[in-house]
């Protein structure tokens, strides 16, 4: 079987094997997020519960406004439907997802964990996304606190964050929830051609 093909927090590729995040973590954050659900987090005005299927268009078009207008994700093409389940809800690298919506039900941000082979043991990979109208009105932060606590009782030990040089709104996001710099990366190739420099974030559990 092919191995698939998947991106991290910054849309570089990355392969990783179900047998790397295995089954019974799944079934562990699958009943996280069930219990999640019914005891949706309120930080009015904004709720955040685990992301489902139904998400998949209001996601899409956040993600799709962000890549269009370019300069803090590396991912330079948008994404399908299946895509965005794939590498966000439903996918074998997936750990969790977090949706933020604000009090008329539209999305305004989402967050991620996935698990890719790179990863030393123990860690997780995040992506956070945010529409550019709501960057300052806690969403990041409260998308961080549901993610961080899914994280823990997940038992990893570390989340990264991998974050393009010149994207300084998602530098200074990461820095004021806690994340530390530990390795800063000089010229990591895309498959387009283009070349990022990035800087990797660590934040132990």
């Amino acid at each position: 079987m092919k191995t698939p093909i998947k991106r991290d927090a910054t849309g570089m590729r990355a392969s990783y094997k179900r047998s790397d995040f295995g089954e019974m973590e799944r079934g562990k954050y699958v009943a996280l997020a069930r219990a999640a659900l019914t005891q949706n987090t309120a930080t009015e005005p904004l709720t955040i519960r685990p992301a489902v299927d139904a998400d998949v268009e209001g996601m899409r078009t956040l993600l799709n406004d962000i890549i269009r207008i370019g300069g803090t994700t590396a991912i330079t093409n948008e994404l399908s439907p299946d895509e965005m389940r794939e590498w966000f809800i439903s996918g074998e690298a997936v750990v969790s997802c977090f949706v933020a919506f604000d009090s008329d039900g539209t999305i305004v941000g989402f967050q991620s964990l996935s698990k890719y082979d790179s990863l030393p043991a123990g860690w997780v990979d995040i992506a956070t996304f945010a529409s550019r109208s709501r960057h300052k009105s806690g969403v990041g932060s409260a998308l961080f606190a549901r993610t961080r606590e899914a994280a823990s009782k997940l038992g990893f030990s570390a989340i990264n964050a991998s974050i393009r040089v010149v994207n300084e709104g998602g530098l200074a996001y990461y820095s004021r929830m806690g994340f530390t710099t530990y390795l800063v990366e000089d010229g990591d190739p895309q498959a387009q051609g283009r070349v990022f420099n990035r800087v990797h974030k660590l934040f132990t559990l």
